[in-house]
């Protein structure tokens, strides 16, 4: 359960080979051993498109379907993690226990999470739920679409009921939040003067 053997990416759609390319590339520069990405924009992924985008390394992988042209997650893993003990499909995160030899079992819950506050207000629940359904140490990355403080974003409104919901849920399940190396914010609308936001973020379970 190490996060520096993790990869986490927002890839804003893996539906052309250049962008499948670019996922190609950093995995095999990273040399990490499970892969999460969100935003795949893809009904289905093949075992050619696995292959051509992660090589042989990754025989194992889960997904979330993505809704017409919109969402989708893709968790993959190499061969010295094993097939998965037990997975587990949820509207927003696709769950897997691992069962390395000679290690503690433990979970990995790759996010998206959604737009619009009555979603996220489901999103939050759905989190708790799959709290009860996976014990053991736990592990949560991705694309959170979530701020839990002020600090999260540079200017600009924040919704502070939607906020406090999300920090308490972390505090509430006893999470840890792992800092960002090298960085404050993950998200960029682009601008000149740009709003920054940190939306992705890895949490962690205490035990």
């Amino acid at each position: 359960m190490n996060p520096s053997k993790i990869r986490c990416w927002n890839v804003r759609g893996l539906n052309s080979k250049a962008r499948q390319d670019t996922v190609r590339t950093l995995i095999t520069s990273c040399q990490v051993e499970v892969v999460c990405l969100q935003e795949t924009k893809i009904l289905g992924i093949s075992h050619d498109c696995i292959l051509s985008m992660l090589g042989p390394d990754f025989p194992y992988w889960l997904e979330l379907l993505s809704i017409g042209a919109s969402g989708g997650i893709l968790v993959a893993w190499c061969h010295g993690l094993g097939p998965a003990r037990a997975t587990r499909v949820d509207n927003y995160s696709i769950s897997i226990q691992f069962s390395p030899a000679s290690f503690q079992d433990w979970w990995l819950t790759c996010v998206y999470g959604p737009q619009g506050d009555d979603n996220k207000i489901l999103f939050i629940q759905e989190l708790r739920d799959v709290k009860v359904a996976c014990l053991g140490p736990w592990l949560i990355p991705g694309d959170f679409n979530l701020i839990a403080s002020s600090e999260d974003k540079n200017k600009g409104l924040t919704n502070r009921a939607m906020t406090g919901g999300f920090r308490y849920l972390i505090n509430d399940l006893e999470l840890k939040d792992l800092p960002l190396l090298g960085r404050k914010f993950t998200w960029s609308n682009q601008q000149d003067s740009p709003t920054l936001v940190k939306l992705d973020r890895v949490l962690c379970s205490a035990d």
